[in-house]
């Protein structure tokens, strides 16, 4: 199943790349250094969110499985322009819906100086692996391999209302086995979800980690990552050159400034390069077919980049 996702709800705003709504000049990023690549794996998940900004389902196939050999083409591709890549990371869907899953990242692995990040739901896919992931762990050392299993909520209720009936337990099942057998984990969650603010929350997922001896520090906000919500329709303001000033931020601390994503669409000939994991189906944001064609600026023409990323303060790795 292939799908179009609808526009932005936002009557005249991000319509056009180089002027808002209000005439002004809209904020663009600039690639300072490649140094997180990601590799949308494929839309197809074992299971169905209500709030997946990406769609991702048992059924949609919008973006198809990337090969062990289109990771390797690119990871080729970084190393004889020398570029300063750092991390690899793996999105979904469900990576480990993907069979190249393994042997992508043991491509990535046999690098050296190269971080793998893989995006998982710790559910059945995952734990199918789990003699390859336990033969990569002893073959590559935990170090440089982290997973980050999405938790949207520390009590089941709110996260099984969100992500479906029994899932908090699967996913607790497959976490708590990473951490027995020495894993790097991280947890992603969502910062206001279930009414609580962040110091909640977190206090809240510190209790669940403490209870089930997941060595995760639920104050760390890189080990526990607490995601704004991402919804297009919802009104916000377009980034101006001006609010970098206003707002004291930088460009070069936004995602598209030193990363990019790869995917590949269903029936495409080949893989192409988009300028972060928030926006897989939107054509402006497809920048090339190599990573050298999309090392060029990135116009932030979305509510994401406006809520996520700039107001937000969000970034999808470390």
């Amino acid at each position: 199943m292939s799908i179009a996702l609808p526009k932005p709800l936002l009557p005249g705003k991000f319509q056009d790349a180089a002027i808002t709504l209000k005439g002004e000049r809209r904020a663009t990023v600039a690639m300072t250094g490649l140094r997180t690549l990601w590799f949308n794996t494929g839309t197809l998940c074992n299971i169905t969110c209500q709030g997946c900004y990406i769609e991702s389902s048992p059924r949609n196939d919008a973006l198809s499985y990337l090969s062990a050999a289109d990771v390797t083409t690119f990871l080729d591709e970084a190393e004889a322009d020398g570029l300063p890549l750092e991390e690899i990371g793996f999105t979904g869907g469900e990576p480990f819906m993907n069979p190249a899953m393994v042997p992508m990242l043991a491509d990535v692995l046999a690098r050296p100086g190269l971080r793998a990040l893989v995006l998982t739901n710790a559910m059945q896919p995952m734990r199918r692996y789990a003699p390859a992931l336990l033969e990569l762990r002893d073959r590559f050392g935990t170090d440089r391999l982290t997973l980050r299993v999405s938790l949207d909520h520390f009590d089941a209720v709110h996260h099984d209302a969100e992500r479906g009936e029994g899932s908090f337990a699967k996913t607790m099942e497959g976490l708590a086995w990473l951490a027995r057998e020495g894993f790097r984990l991280n947890v992603a969650g969502r910062a206001s979800f279930g009414g609580q603010d962040e110091a909640a929350m977190r206090a809240g997922f510190a209790q669940l980690f403490a209870a089930h001896a997941i060595p995760v520090d639920a104050a760390d906000p890189v080990a526990l990552m607490l995601f704004p919500e991402m919804d297009a329709r919802l009104d916000v303001p377009e980034i101006t050159e001006a609010c970098w000033g206003i707002l004291r931020k930088s460009p070069d601390s936004l995602m598209c400034a030193s990363s990019r994503m790869v995917v590949k669409r269903r029936g495409a000939a080949a893989p192409a390069v988009v300028a972060c994991t928030l926006l897989p189906y939107d054509p402006q944001f497809e920048l090339g077919a190599t990573l050298a064609e999309a090392a060029r600026p990135v116009a932030l023409n979305h509510p994401h980049c406006a809520r996520f990323c700039v107001l937000g303060g969000a970034a999808c790795s470390r």
